[in-house]
């Protein structure tokens, strides 16, 4: 018989599954978000309603598909697809290493930028003291502490978000019009796949796949699964909600430096430095979560043992390579906005490869099969996703 759902097991639930909310509220969320808000108003925040319920429709089909299976995302392919899998796993982790790294030196660069507008600290300090301190959790190796750390931190920079957003006043009538009217004004698009793609990050499909709570059975885990992404997913679409409401405040060319004063010279000196914490704390949480999803996706991918060199070697490739960016003080702006977009891009062959996983007979028992609406809603993130960035190709080619 099913165990029933503690409060304690359902909030230490959250915090494990809340690495997936901090994975994708980084640098590039806040960069997104802001810049949506700031350019169009209320008018883009549909695509982050569409984009949180794709990501808890996907994270947890992925997530049950290895609590089922018993098998790793990589260990599906294979198990799919036989020989023929192994080039595509290994292309499939070159590429996710490549875009981590990417993201990585963003992050590192996001949360260096909060901390400058903190303090006057030198620059190169900061960067080394961010990476010592990410190296030392990472190094001990338990995905749950860091997960549970992580959760922590993602509540905190929501209070910030929100108590800002609040004090901007929207109204309630032209909020809840824009959270599900999809509206897209000349010059959006990039910024909608932009959103999408931000919130719907394909690595952390295999991060949040590699994650467990050891000694539950499939029926229980998975319960505890759906409740814990459910929750952790909404908490971190209603924070990048927030930071899309916070950039309505700001006017002018866009920079890190001009929201912080922009939201200090509407609201005060507190709502610079709230904004500066978010974007730290941003920073950070993704520091964390793109060298560990990295390694992950190794793990899932290729076979490698959590504490093998190889998989280790993973993430201290990927960390190195964000100080390297910090050390340089590289501007991540135009850069981030620029590879949420291409991530949006990618998400329909994602979900195509999900939707096929989910429903094969040979792979699942039939009671972890989906039904009718989970195809559905499958379906939907499919099509509006290669709508978007076919659409987005056409213009492209067509200037």
């Amino acid at each position: 018989m099913p165990k029933s759902l503690s409060l304690r097991s359902g909030l230490s639930s959250v915090l494990i599954w809340s690495v997936i909310s901090a994975a994708f509220i980084g640098p590039g969320t806040v960069t997104t978000c802001a810049m949506a808000g700031s350019r169009f108003g209320l008018d883009l925040l549909w695509a982050l309603t569409f984009s949180t319920i794709g990501t808890i429709v996907l994270q947890e089909a992925a997530a049950r598909i290895t609590i089922a299976s018993g098998l790793s995302l990589g260990q599906v392919l294979t198990t799919m697809y036989g020989q023929r899998a192994r080039w595509l796993t290994t292309v499939l982790f070159i590429a996710v290493a490549l875009g981590c790294a990417a993201y990585q030196a963003g992050n590192l660069l996001g949360a260096l930028a909060g901390l400058t507008l903190l303090t006057d600290w030198p620059p190169q300090l900061l960067t080394l003291l961010l990476g010592a301190t990410c190296l030392v959790l990472l190094w001990r190796g338990s995905t749950q502490l860091i997960a549970q750390f992580l959760g922590l931190v993602v509540f905190l920079m929501g209070i910030a978000f929100a108590y800002v957003a609040i004090s901007a006043s929207p109204g309630a009538g032209a909020f809840a019009q824009s959270l599900v009217i999809p509206a897209l004004p000349a010059g959006s698009l990039v910024l909608v796949i932009g959103l999408i793609g931000t919130t719907i990050v394909p690595y952390n499909l295999f991060l949040g796949s590699g994650i467990s709570q050891p000694g539950l059975s499939p029926v229980d885990a998975i319960r505890e699964m759906r409740l814990g992404i459910s929750l952790a997913v909404l908490i971190g679409g209603g924070i990048s909600m927030a930071i899309l409401v916070s950039g309505t405040l700001v006017t002018g060319e866009f920079s890190f430096q001009n929201v912080a004063q922009t939201l200090s010279n509407r609201l005060g000196s507190w709502a610079g430095a709230f904004f500066a914490f978010g974007l730290f704390a941003a920073g950070f949480t993704s520091c964390l979560t793109a060298p560990l999803a990295a390694a992950v996706t190794a793990r899932s991918l290729l076979g490698w043992s959590e504490n093998s060199w190889a998989y280790k070697s993973v993430w201290l490739v990927v960390m190195g390579i964000g100080l390297t960016f910090g050390l340089l003080n590289v501007k991540p702006v135009p850069v981030i906005v620029l590879a949420q977009a291409a991530n949006g891009l990618l998400l329909p062959l994602v979900t195509v490869f999900l939707l096929i996983a989910v429903n094969n007979r040979a792979l699942l028992p039939a009671e972890y099969q989906n039904r009718f609406w989970q195809n559905a809603i499958l379906v939907l993130i499919v099509g509006v996703t290669a709508f978007l960035g076919l659409r987005n190709l056409w213009l492209a080619l067509g200037s």
